[in-house]
């Protein structure tokens, strides 16, 4: 028996197939715009789940409501597997929840499960996704967090609405002050977003009075791990890790 779990980002959507002991053995990661496409969507997980045997229900984390309808249709329809997301009636059991339920993304309800059932401590996930969002993890419970701009939806924005600024990468530059535009826009978004992330870590901490492990995952985890301080752990899978706890649970 294996399993189908996924979460629909605003950007890009994760698949992953787990085995019967709820290990990762298969893993997909799909533009969330295609998949409404239901011929696209029919060719890539009939690919994806080839000579897999999947449980009827599969669980889905998910920010773009009308992207999880169309999976839940699909997958009912091409393999008979019911499609359930997230909600409180899951979550319930194992953690909870100190701010708005009816607001609070069930992406970033995953995270909160995977890294407090990973790491066993209090924990800030850092999450570089569409937004880059803070989630903070007090002895098991969720007790909020913090939303601020994407770097990528902040570069891609620059780029799209100022006429001579060119496209680039982003990188670490050792210079603060840039001696052309390349050189200032890399620096510009990589010591402000570090400066950002550094003083909402320090607020968080002084605000509630304690220590956390911080956790960092998606696109940007490896270019600003070395900006903080303390120390950090980069989990690319913790979203995918809460939704397997609550599989166990189930």
């Amino acid at each position: 028996m294996t399993y189908l779990i996924g979460d629909i980002g605003n950007t890009e959507t994760k698949l992953c197939v787990l085995d019967k002991k709820f290990k990762i053995i298969k893993r997909l990661n799909v533009d969330t715009l295609k998949i409404k496409n239901q011929y696209y969507f029919k060719k890539i997980i009939f690919s994806f789940v080839k000579n897999k045997i999947i449980d009827n229900k599969a669980l889905f984390s998910s920010v773009v409501p009308s992207v999880f309808f169309s999976i839940k249709k699909y997958l009912k329809k091409y393999l008979n597997i019911q499609c359930q997301e997230l909600k409180q009636t899951y979550y319930s059991k194992i953690i909870k929840i100190n701010a708005n339920k009816k607001q609070v993304g069930s992406d970033r309800i995953a995270n909160a499960i995977g890294a407090y059932y990973k790491y066993k401590s209090d924990c800030i996930v850092l999450d570089f996704g569409t937004a880059t969002t803070f989630d903070v993890i007090n002895q098991g419970v969720y007790w909020g967090g913090i939303i601020a701009p994407g770097v990528n939806l902040s570069l891609s924005t620059l780029i799209k609405r100022a006429d001579q600024i060119p496209s680039f990468t982003l990188k670490k530059t050792n210079k603060v002050v840039g001696n052309n535009t390349i050189s200032a826009l890399r620096s510009g978004f990589y010591w402000g977003y570090a400066g950002l992330i550094k003083n909402i870590l320090q607020l968080i901490r002084k605000e509630t009075k304690r220590n956390y492990k911080v956790i960092l995952t998606g696109g940007f985890s490896s270019l600003f791990k070395n900006s903080i301080k303390s120390k950090v752990f980069i989990d690319k899978d913790i979203t995918m890790k809460g939704l397997i706890e609550l599989l166990k649970v189930k």
